[in-house]
């Protein structure tokens, strides 16, 4: 039973969390959508600070659920599953008007300079993140659809970060437009001529190659 409304405190303050920002949020508004009694949430978190370090914990769990169900699906090649899995986001954002964005990333943005439990916790949650994708393309290398000194580590980084950037494009514009132009131009760049060399570092391609 403690469990239980734990749980649902952190899923009714993740979703608030998600929409409005953590400075924004409540914790009145929290127990309120949670069904939860005013003088409980201090039974399961110590503040509201460790209520937030915890949601970040709910948010990469989710994601990492959400992420297996795409990812680890090999009836279909590693780059596809990846396209897949944001294709999921995209449609997701759709739904949701464009609005949300990444939440680990919301929380970086607002939080990151202001508490150093915070930073380090999102730090930690953003480089599993990035641990996620490179796996996959480590897979990808080794399938030979990217190229076989592609720096997998360097593309996982480059795809949070430019997702990340679309996500803020895609809030202001209120059109998934940024997001499908970012999907369109990572593949298409994995899979041009100039795969490897870029990313590995070797030199930049053309830019006009990457614009047809």
């Amino acid at each position: 039973m403690k469990e239980n409304t734990k749980q649902k405190i952190l899923e009714a303050g993740a979703e608030i969390i998600h929409l409005k920002g953590f400075n924004h949020t409540g914790l009145h508004e929290i127990l309120k959508a949670a069904g939860v009694p005013k003088g409980s949430f201090y039974n399961y978190f110590q503040s509201k600070d460790d209520f937030g370090l915890q949601v970040l914990d709910y948010f990469s769990t989710y994601f990492n659920e959400l992420a297996r169900t795409f990812l680890e699906d090999r009836s279909v090649s590693p780059l596809q599953r990846i396209k897949n899995l944001l294709e999921s986001f995209i449609r997701y954002f759709q739904s949701k008007d464009c609005t949300r964005g990444c939440p680990v990333g919301n929380l970086a943005q607002e939080m990151g300079d202001l508490s150093p439990e915070f930073r380090e916790k999102l730090e930690a949650r953003l480089e599993a993140m990035i641990g996620v994708y490179a796996a996959v393309f480590k897979e990808a290398r080794e399938a030979g659809e990217v190229a076989p000194d592609l720096e997998v580590e360097a593309a996982a980084r480059f795809l949070v970060s430019s997702w990340h950037g679309a996500l803020l494009h895609m809030k202001v514009l209120k059109t998934t437009e940024p997001l499908e132009n970012h999907l369109k131009f990572i593949f298409s760049f994995l899979a041009g001529e100039a795969k490897g060399d870029y990313l590995s570092g070797k030199s930049s391609p053309p830019l006009s190659r990457h614009l047809r």
